[in-house]
This record gives structure tokens, C-alpha cells and sequence, in this order.
């Protein structure tokens, strides 16, 4: 069976853009006075507003980091102010953590920050990810597609 060709310069450019861009949000994030991490959990839990209660086990869900983690995360957001915790009224044993005016603004500021330099980056990331989707997907048809033989 032929192997799939794989578009190793499309994929590093992909890779290469994303990472462009989460640079420029980390440093964003910095220059804020938040951790990148912390900024990533206010809008998460921004974003996860009105599906539901934003659990610290949803935000490590969704951060893609461990449970305590994300303790660390909002004990020293809501030290600051830009979060507020409190028990879920559904299940006592778990904590629904919640965005303050403070970090309702730094989220906005930051938010607005983004979706200005996706306007400008998302281009170029959007036509790195459409080849690789087009090129993924001939690349596939010719593997399933049998091979006709040509009769003399």
C-alpha cells in the first residue's frame, strides 16, 4: 500500500503561524500584567458563560491542564480581583468560578488586541491550513480509489 505524502512545508508553516500568533498573545498577555495562562483561563471562562456552570474541572478540561493547575490559576486571578469563586449551587462539592468587572476589562482589552492581529495574521493561517485540508483529502481519495487495469 502507498504511504500518504506528507507536506512537510505546509505543515511547518501552519505550525510556524500558530505559533506566531500565540507569541503575540502570551506577550500581549504580559504586557497586561496577567501570565499568559491566566489569560487563557479568563477567557475560558468567558467564553464558557451561559453553557452551563465553569467548573474548575471544565476550565482544566478546556486549558488542558491538571485540576490543581487551574486552583493555582484562579486563586491568583481572584487575589486581583478578576475572578470570584463559589460553591455550585447544583453540587456543593464543586466550585463555579466566576469573571469580576477587573477581569471582565483585561479580557475585553485583550480580546479586542486578537481579534485585530487574527485580522491582519489569519490569512496566511487559514491558506496553510486549506492546503494541508485539500492536499490531506486528494491524498486520501487516490488511496481509496482502485486502479483501473488497462486490458489489451
Amino acid at each position: 500500500m502507498p504511504r500518504e505524502a506528507v507536506d512537510y512545508a505546509t505543515l511547518a508553516d501552519l505550525r510556524y503561524q500558530i505559533r506566531q500568533f500565540l507569541r503575540l498573545r502570551e506577550v500581549a498577555a504580559r504586557g497586561a500584567g496577567v501570565a499568559p495562562q491566566q489569560y487563557l483561563l479568563l477567557l475560558q471562562v468567558r467564553g464558557l458563560r451561559g453553557r452551563g456552570p465553569v467548573t474548575i474541572g471544565a476550565l482544566a478540561e478546556r486549558l488542558q491542564i491538571t485540576h490543581h493547575g487551574v486552583v493555582q490559576l484562579v486563586n491568583r486571578l481572584a487575589r486581583r480581583g478578576m475572578v470570584e469563586r463559589h460553591r455550585d449551587e447544583r453540587d456543593r462539592r464543586g466550585v463555579v468560578v466566576m469573571l469580576r468587572p477587573a477581569g471582565e476589562a483585561l479580557l475585553r482589552r485583550l480580546a479586542i488586541y486578537s481579534l485585530a492581529e487574527l485580522e491582519a495574521e489569519g490569512p496566511a493561517l487559514v491558506t496553510s491550513l486549506r492546503r494541508l485540508i485539500m492536499k490531506s483529502t486528494r491524498d486520501r481519495r487516490r488511496l481509496r480509489t482502485p486502479r483501473r487495469r488497462r486490458t489489451r
